[in-house]
């Protein structure tokens, strides 16, 4: 397991700031989206699935960047 050592300074006692910061670090870390994985079981094949959709969804979103625009006449 990974550990996560997260931490942002308060500058000014500028609270807000320092938790917008805090919650931006974190969503880029992947914690968030771990937990969330976790919260409920899921069966391999369906964890299966569920990856190789997301893989198939990359790949046309890939195929589709690299087409040419429309002609828009």
């Amino acid at each position: 397991m990974r550990e996560y050592r997260r931490g942002v300074l308060v500058k000014d006692d500028n609270v807000e700031r320092a938790l917008r910061k805090f919650k931006k670090k974190i969503q880029e870390s992947g914690l968030l989206d771990e937990l969330r994985g976790r919260e409920t079981y899921e069966k391999p094949t369906t964890e299966r699935k569920r990856k190789k959709g997301a893989a198939h969804a990359r790949w046309r979103k890939k195929l589709r960047d690299q087409q040419l625009p429309k002609k828009l006449y």
